[in-house]
């Protein structure tokens, strides 16, 4: 009953999750700023999770450290299928002011795992985020429901 619940939420909004790979929280705060009264995020159809298993969308925020260049290709592979990564800011572009030789950043994302949009900015504003999100987002719901038939 309560996964029949879920499916029929699911085919109408978009579930995102932060992934924060490394860096100065910047774009974290962008992604968060999403959820206040001025965006309300949630009118669009767009819901938050800290579970990549409830994902549709992977923001990836920050550089990619030593750390994280494994976690990152398991975080991807738990997002249910179809799934869409979205680099917000320079650092999982380009590794920005973190990528130096002898670094121990492995920028981009994309070197790791697909990138469907990219965001530049060091901070992107919110409403850049919010812009990409629904560009990309009601591409997975309809692979969603092209998979479900």
């Amino acid at each position: 009953m309560l996964d029949a619940i879920k499916d029929v939420v699911r085919k109408s909004s978009i579930h995102v999750c932060i992934v924060n790979c490394g860096g100065c929280n910047g774009c974290d705060v962008e992604c968060v700023a999403l959820l206040s009264p001025r965006y309300d995020l949630e009118q669009y159809g767009i819901y938050v999770h800290n579970n990549p298993r409830e994902a549709d969308v992977l923001l990836l925020t920050g550089a990619v450290t030593e750390q994280w260049k494994d976690n990152l290709k398991r975080i991807y592979d738990k997002a249910p299928e179809p799934k869409i990564a979205v680099a917000v800011g320079n650092c999982p572009i380009s590794g920005d002011v973190f990528a130096q030789e002898g670094g121990h950043v492995n920028a981009p994302a994309s070197n790791f795992i697909p990138v469907a949009a990219e965001i530049p900015g060091c901070p992107p504003r919110p409403s850049e985020i919010l812009e990409a999100i629904l560009a990309v987002g009601p591409q997975a719901i309809a692979d969603r429901g092209r998979e479900q038939k």
